[in-house]
This record gives C-alpha cells, sequence and structure tokens, in this order.
C-alpha cells in the first residue's frame, strides 16, 4: 500500500469516527455541547495534522522548539526549612562610629595599708609616693615664728598627720594601684577627708583653685597649726 493511501485513509476514519461522537452527543444531551465541541476540534485537528497527498511530514522550526519547551520540566518550589522556622538573619557587629575614643578609665576607692607619712602632704607605699589633693604639702624642713620664736613647724605638721593615721589604711580614689613615680589624688580615713582635714587644722596652705581655699584661710586666721604658736610651749 503506498503511503499516501495509507495517511488518506487514517483521516477518514477519524471523520467517520467524529461524526458518529457527534451524533451520540446529540441523542444524550446534557454535555452534548461540549461533547460536539471535542469532536470538531479532534477532527480539525487531525485533517490538519494530516499531510496531503505527495507532501512530506514535515515541523518548522518555531513549531519544535513550542512543544519542546512545553516538555521541560518546571523547576519544583523552594522548600521551607523542616521545622517550619524561616532561618535568621546573620547578626550585624555593632560599628563604632567614626572618631569616637574609648573612655576614660574611671577612679575608683582603693584601700591602702599602713601608709608612711614623709610630710603633711604626701604619703608613700614602698617607692610609690601619693600627693593628697587640694593642698600644697608642707615641707619638713619648714620653720615658723618670728625671731626668737621660730619653731619646727614642718616636722610638727608631719607629725600631726601620723598622730592621725596611727598605720591605719587609708581609701584613696585611683585609676590603677600599680601607679608609678607620685599620683596626685584625694584620700580618706574612714569618712574623714585628709586634705579637708589638714586645710581645717592649718598644717597646709590650699592649692591655687582648690576648693579648700577656704577651710585654710580660716585656719590662718584663728591661727591653727602653721599660723600659730609653737604647740610645745602650750
Amino acid at each position: 500500500m503506498r503511503p499516501a493511501a495509507f495517511i488518506t485513509g487514517i483521516t477518514g476514519m477519524a471523520v467517520v469516527a467524529g461524526l458518529l461522537l457527534a451524533g451520540e452527543a446529540r441523542l444524550g444531551g446534557g454535555t452534548a455541547g461540549e461533547e460536539t465541541a471535542s469532536a470538531e476540534e479532534t477532527v480539525t485537528a487531525a485533517a490538519d495534522a494530516a499531510p496531503k497527498a505527495g507532501e512530506r511530514a514535515t515541523m518548522s522550526d518555531d513549531r519544535a522548539e513550542m512543544i519542546a519547551r512545553s516538555v521541560e520540566p518546571t523547576a519544583p518550589p523552594s522548600q521551607a526549612p523542616s521545622d517550619g522556622v524561616a532561618p535568621k538573619p546573620a547578626p550585624q557587629q555593632a560599628e563604632t562610629p567614626a572618631g569616637e575614643t574609648a573612655s576614660p578609665a574611671t577612679k575608683k576607692a582603693v584601700e591602702l595599708a599602713r601608709p608612711m607619712v614623709d610630710n603633711a602632704g604626701i604619703l608613700s607605699f614602698g617607692e610609690r609616693r601619693l600627693q593628697i589633693a587640694g593642698i600644697v604639702p608642707t615641707p619638713v624642713d619648714r620653720i615658723c615664728g618670728q625671731a626668737g620664736r621660730q619653731w619646727p613647724c614642718g616636722m610638727m605638721a608631719k607629725t600631726a598627720l601620723r598622730l592621725l593615721l596611727r598605720n591605719r589604711s587609708v581609701s584613696c580614689d585611683l585609676e590603677t594601684v600599680e601607679w608609678k613615680e607620685t599620683v596626685t589624688t584625694a584620700c580618706r580615713l574612714g569618712t574623714e577627708d585628709l586634705g579637708s582635714w589638714l586645710a581645717e587644722n592649718g598644717w597646709a596652705e590650699a592649692a591655687v583653685g582648690s576648693p579648700l581655699t577656704a577651710a585654710a584661710e580660716k585656719a590662718r586666721q584663728a591661727g591653727k597649726g602653721l599660723y600659730g604658736d609653737d604647740p610645745r610651749r602650750n
């Protein structure tokens, strides 16, 4: 049998089948319209698909590409985490504003045991020295009083401070206990500020701009400490 006759026979059979289906749909009612349309589309599609006698079965490149795309597997939808919890974004590091510098070390009260008294204003802890803030330390060799009535007020001022401390511990405001050479800061014996005690009793002069200026001036007017007579004669 020739190929053209074979194709023509198949086309005829498809047409006959479509007509039979259409007639049956009319008799059945209900979905007749839908089935009739389906049968007609089938017949039309078969007729279009069948090549005419003497023509080769060919397909355009566009048609082939469209069919290939229709059968390509689609990408599966993204899967959520098995536990149903969305992943958390990575934490961001805190940024330091440009130009910002580290805060300076704050001073804290440090207890220092059994200080030695160098003079009325300076304490020593081995090779380290601590100058009491707000006053001018009184030199040990200072001499006070008028001619004929002079007395070693510097040594007496040192003795007065030493008798006040009596080898007890003091609390001083320091950034670290490992300071070197001499550091100036406030110190207390219990609740008694050592700078205030020296200024109020006249055993040390107030430093320039010190808040102890008024207390030192009051002691001078009252003739206390350095501003009075030799206490050994009283």
